[in-house]
């Protein structure tokens, strides 16, 4: 018997499954399933939400009241599901969730709106109809990163997935409490082909990420925040050697796709989901 059978006869004793090889594919990543009733999928974006806050708090993206991740609703689609304020990123639950319309007005929920995240976050998704999420918090390293003024150089592998896909707002105003600021980030955010770039710099500030999924979203936010603490020690250290402009290309084709990002996000949910599930509720 060689290896192989010996593998697959193994594999049938103990589960009852044959192993059978995969063939090489185009695409790495299977699509999200499409076939979900807006209930469903309201409750998936719920339930991704909330994790995403848990999860920011785990990589420490939860200073003070400043932060928020939005998701459009599949059927009330000028409405978003936001985190009140006060709560605690790691005491996140679905049922804590508010659902806001285009006018600030809470449809759902009791507790206070963070009128930054109605500012920022109305303005994207009135702009971008294909976006479903968008984040923004006050992470160290996106902050620090922020101060500089300057966009993210192609490093490192993981840092190609922003290559030319992320964009400098340079006009800091102050807090922003003004849909008039939320609409001007809303407008960096078009690349010249009119889709959205995942990612804004924005500068003095922080960092935002925005996807066609809640898991999108919220993994750009997580690698845009590494990308921006490993340009920082590599400056530190030394004078970066940046990747070529073809080969970044090629990476970010590889790299950052929002399938991809989905599938990094499920990996973190599927941890949380067993340590914390009370994040359902």
């Amino acid at each position: 018997m060689n290896a192989i059978v010996a593998l697959k006869h193994e594999a049938e004793t103990a589960s009852g499954l044959l192993l059978n090889p995969t063939p090489v594919q185009k695409f790495w990543f299977e699509p999200a399933p499409s076939n979900r009733t807006l209930a469903e999928e309201r409750r998936h974006r719920q339930e991704r939400l909330a994790a995403a806050f848990r999860l920011f708090a785990r990589y420490g993206f939860d200073q003070g009241l400043a932060g928020h991740i939005t998701a459009r609703d599949p059927e009330l689609t000028d409405h978003f599901w936001v985190n009140p304020l006060g709560i605690h990123f790691s005491r996140m639950r679905v049922s804590d969730l508010l659902l806001v319309n285009s006018r600030g007005e809470t449809v759902i929920g009791n507790l206070p709106l963070n009128k930054a995240a109605f500012a920022i976050h109305a303005a994207i998704h009135e702009a971008h109809p294909g976006l479903v999420a968008a984040a923004h918090t006050h992470s160290t390293f996106g902050k620090a990163w922020s101060t500089l003024g300057r966009s993210l150089d192609p490093l490192t592998q993981d840092a190609c997935s922003f290559y030319e896909d992320h964009v400098l707002f340079d006009d800091f105003t102050g807090m922003v409490v003004d849909i008039s600021e939320g609409e001007r980030i809303a407008q960096a955010l078009f690349k010249d082909d009119q889709s959205a770039y995942k990612g804004v710099i924005l500068k003095n500030h922080g960092i935002l990420s925005v996807g066609t999924t809640v898991e999108a979203a919220a993994w750009y936010y997580i690698a845009l925040d590494n990308a921006c603490h490993t340009q920082l020690l590599a400056e530190a250290a030394g004078t970066p050697k940046p990747i070529d402009h073809e080969t970044a290309k090629l990476t970010h084709s590889q790299v950052g796709g929002s399938e991809g990002a989905r599938y990094a996000f499920e990996s973190l949910y599927a941890g949380l989901l067993k340590d914390e599930p009370d994040f359902l509720e």
